[in-house]
């Protein structure tokens, strides 16, 4: 299976200009590569045949039949392919010259797409050659003794996909064709364009790009003349672009003497999910309604390669990567503080109230707590952190929890909770050597009663520091843990909550704090609920009972903000941290786990286990701010039924 990629191409060949017959050796050249690492549909450069800049020589008959003699022998070479290719030419329609895409497959003209928008103005001189797609009622016309459907709203279906074409200028108009494409059901929208370059332009083209293809929710596919077309008055540096929903995922070199091409996989499944929950798109979809366009079957195909993913799987998708990465933080931090900030201010509380084990989780809500008193100019001792020893905690989480605490000078308060858990068990007659989860759990409960009271006494509220991954897993103690008055870290993922703690570290702290932020960091992940081991360190480690936090966050982003079936998480889980190497590609500044199929299956059967079962614990959260594009609030992202059936997912990933 290939769980709704689709294999596309932009490419930029070679070219002479008005030399057809040369042009048109070196776009069959790019298609047989193309066709050979199975790409199921490929895109060239506006006028590619001819070439974009032949000026008045588009008034030339001599041009216009080389045109159509090159386009018959790319019909005889595409004969016995499966590749779809989509190509630029002029093409005569009655007694006008029409800028058209021309759909190939396998020796047939599947479609012909005239342009819309004609740029008249400046350098460009399109009106002087030819005319707009409004310019004619046409809708079959007569190509390369073929009669081929002819329109500007042509819709092209594939066993796999849909798409539709607009070229060059027809992207840059206020409403552009792709819109109503979009709506009409088009997954991908192919561009031939001619765009030169100017100082700046190709900033402005990215962006125009990212901007249309996220607005209609779908891959855009788009090349751009290069080397090779005249640099009488102007420069075409070429650009072969494939962006997915606003983000680009494949491009070319800008200014490259060499032919180009560039080839990756759009993700359709992932297009119509966000389609389905994007509520907007839909009353576009019912405003359009009435538009006409004119539907186009591909023949069906049926690829005879092993198919591969070659695009780039994040392995770490909450985590930002390369220049993003500052700004990113500080706008976390940012949303956390200003949501903590309203709720003081609204209760008109004297003081906020936390726990502080000397885990990652505390110790990133305490950094949002003093930033928040920062910025309300409020002192820091107003923040009560208290730290609770039990069974299980260890010199190294206590002496970290304490040394942080001093640094970013808090209230300290430090309450044993050993003699009130000893006395609870001897109530409810529990035996203190049996180490279950009734033994765990009352400690976790006893923490939480006294950070409620605690905050009583203080005329204060609890600030809750359990985050996003614990919620999914439900690696939580109802009404322990799991409770709080407000939740700063909700929406907050374990491995961002790890990031920003070390982003902290080393930005914004004296260096006392960073060096108990950085040992941090480093200690196993634990909820120290049972005694240490001989040596006093950590015996109970979070990941080595539910797993890899960054492989239940990888399951988490697919599975809730995507809404991937398990056997399609598996398949890109095994991609980005099985098969895909690191060395070039801008990190986090995270190590990568290494894993094999059978442990990643695993885990992944254990996340959507726990996922559906612990659903109740959900259901009752505390307020929090929703931070990133997943939330499990059940005011807000996420409403589920906490008795529903977990047997369909997890027999999916079983098969």
């Amino acid at each position: 299976m290939n769980y709704g990629f689709v294999k596309v191409a932009s490419a930029i060949p070679s070219l002479k200009v008005a030399d057809c017959s040369y042009n048109i050796q070196q776009i069959e050249s790019l298609i047989i590569q193309a066709e050979g690492k199975g790409v199921e549909i490929i895109v060239f450069p506006e006028l590619c045949i001819s070439g974009y800049t032949c000026g008045d020589l588009f008034g030339q008959q001599l041009l216009l039949e080389k045109c159509e003699e090159s386009l018959f022998k790319l019909l005889d070479f595409t004969r016995s392919l499966q590749i779809i290719a989509i190509v630029g030419m002029p093409v005569m329609v009655g007694g006008l010259l029409m800028n058209c895409a021309v759909v190939v497959q396998g020796g047939k003209i599947l479609g012909v797409v005239p342009k819309t928008f004609l740029p008249n103005y400046k350098e460009f001189y399109e009106q002087r050659w030819f005319a707009p797609s409004t310019a004619v009622n046409e809708t079959q016309i007569h190509l390369c003794a073929q009669t081929v459907t002819f329109g500007r709203n042509l819709l092209f279906h594939t066993q796999k996909t849909t798409f539709g074409i607009e070229l060059c200028e027809d992207l840059w108009a206020p409403i552009p064709p792709s819109c109503e494409l979009a709506l009409k059901g088009a997954e991908i929208i192919f561009n031939l364009s001619a765009s030169n370059e100017l100082i700046g332009k190709n900033q402005y083209l990215l962006s125009l790009i990212s901007q249309q293809s996220a607005r209609c929710i779908a891959g855009y596919v788009y090349s751009s003349c290069g080397f090779g077309e005249s640099t009488q008055d102007v420069v075409f540096a070429g650009n072969a672009l494939i962006y997915e929903n606003g983000t680009l995922i494949a491009r070319s070199k800008r200014f490259s003497l060499d032919e180009q091409m560039v080839i990756s996989e759009i993700d359709t499944e992932r297009l119509l999910t966000e389609r389905r929950h994007n509520t907007t798109f839909s009353e576009n979809v019912r405003l359009t309604s009435n538009s006409q366009h004119t539907d186009i079957l591909c023949q069906t195909v049926n690829p005879v390669y092993d198919f591969e993913l070659t695009r780039w799987i994040n392995p770490h998708p909450f985590v930002p990567r390369g220049a993003a990465l500052d700004e990113r933080c500080e706008e976390i931090f940012s949303i956390q503080t200003s949501a903590l900030a309203k709720r003081i201010v609204h209760t008109n509380s004297r003081s906020i109230v936390l726990g502080i084990s000397g885990g990652l989780d505390s110790t990133l809500a305490l950094l949002v707590c003093v930033k928040t008193m920062d910025l309300l100019k409020r002192p820091r001792k107003e923040v009560i952190g208290v730290t609770m020893p039990g069974f299980g905690t260890t010199d190294r989480t206590y002496n970290n929890a304490i040394a942080l605490m001093k640094s970013l000078d808090i209230t300290i308060k430090e309450i044993s909770i050993k003699e009130a858990c000893i006395q609870h068990f001897k109530d409810i007659n529990h035996d203190i050597n049996v180490h279950d989860v009734t033994y765990e759990n009352g400690q976790a409960r006893e923490r939480t009663q006294i950070l409620m009271d605690v905050a009583n006494q203080c005329n204060g509220f609890v600030v809750g520091t359990g985050d996003l991954s614990e919620l999914a897993l439900g690696w939580c103690t109802y009404n322990a843990d799991h409770m709080s008055n407000y939740g700063v870290n909700c929406s907050i993922p374990k491995t961002l909550v790890k990031h920003l703690v070390k982003w902290v570290a080393l930005t914004s702290v004296d260096e006392a704090s960073k060096a108990t932020l950085l040992d941090i960091i480093e200690t196993p992940i634990s909820p120290e609920l049972i005694p240490a081991d001989k040596d006093g360190n950590i015996k109970q480690k979070t990941e080595d009972l539910v797993g890899p936090y960054e492989l239940h966050d990888f399951f988490l982003y697919h599975f809730l903000r995507l809404g991937f079936r398990p056997a399609k998480i598996l398949y890109l889980a095994e991609q980005a941290f099985i098969k895909q190497t690191y060395a070039e590609v801008p990190q986090n500044g995270m190590e990568v786990g290494s894993y094999d199929e059978e442990t990643i299956q695993k885990w992944l059967h254990t996340f959507c286990r726990r996922f559906f079962t612990q659903q109740f614990k959900r259901s009752c959260l505390p307020d929090g701010p929703k931070v990133g594009s997943v939330s499990l609030s059940p005011r807000g992202d996420w409403r589920m039924p906490s008795d529903a059936s977990s047997s369909d997912w997890l027999a999916d990933l079983d098969e």
